[in-house]
């Protein structure tokens, strides 16, 4: 569940900017920056990074409006937003086909399947249910705030759209797993 910690960013600037939007993309900017420095002093590369560096720049971005136009409706917005960045993260690297979580496997796979078609398939697969989720997030809030719902909606999005691709993404290469191990030969002893 290592890509749980690429959120880390997302849930200090949600916490924060319940205070002041700006401190939010402050928070958000510094604990991404933290993590992505912190990865790369490990020797962790790039291609396990894509989250970790979307993040930093969509902070960037979102916090130079912040502190350039603060009264920016921007602000009023910026949970549809956030949520409309990860889901274009997430479908753009589909679209170059270089899935963000593909990265992320390959720092927990053995390197003799990252050439497999099936260990790309798979994370092709949860790459979409993570741009299907933060894509439901997104819209689901944009309604919410269009019909004024209760916060519990918007709250009940967020467990859908985050839940739904975790479970995804510890049962599908589990899936695949025992699919690859059903089709091999069975190994007969050596008779000696």
């Amino acid at each position: 569940m290592g890509y749980l910690r690429g959120f880390i960013p997302w849930i200090v600037a949600g916490v924060v900017s319940s205070f002041d939007w700006r401190w939010g993309a402050l928070g958000g900017l510094v604990s991404g920056l933290l993590l992505l420095l912190q990865d790369r002093r490990r020797g962790v590369g790039l291609d396990a990074l894509v989250l970790e560096i979307s993040t930093v720049v969509y902070f960037v971005v979102v916090g130079a409006v912040a502190v350039t136009r603060p009264d920016a409706s921007l602000s009023d917005h910026t949970d549809v937003v956030s949520f409309a960045w990860l889901a274009a993260t997430a479908w753009g690297t589909l679209a170059i086909r270089q899935p963000f979580t593909l990265g992320i496997a390959r720092r927990q796979t053995p390197p003799e399947y990252w050439d497999m078609p099936e260990f790309v398939r798979v994370n092709n697969h949860i790459t979409s249910a993570w741009g299907a989720g933060f894509t439901f997030i997104g819209v689901s809030l944009a309604v919410c705030g269009a019909v004024d719902a209760p916060a519990w909606v918007g709250i009940a999005a967020h467990v859908v759209g985050l839940v739904g691709p975790a479970v995804f993404t510890k049962v599908r290469p589990a899936r695949a797993q025992a699919r690859l191990m059903a089709a091999q030969p069975p190994v007969t002893p050596a008779l000696r």
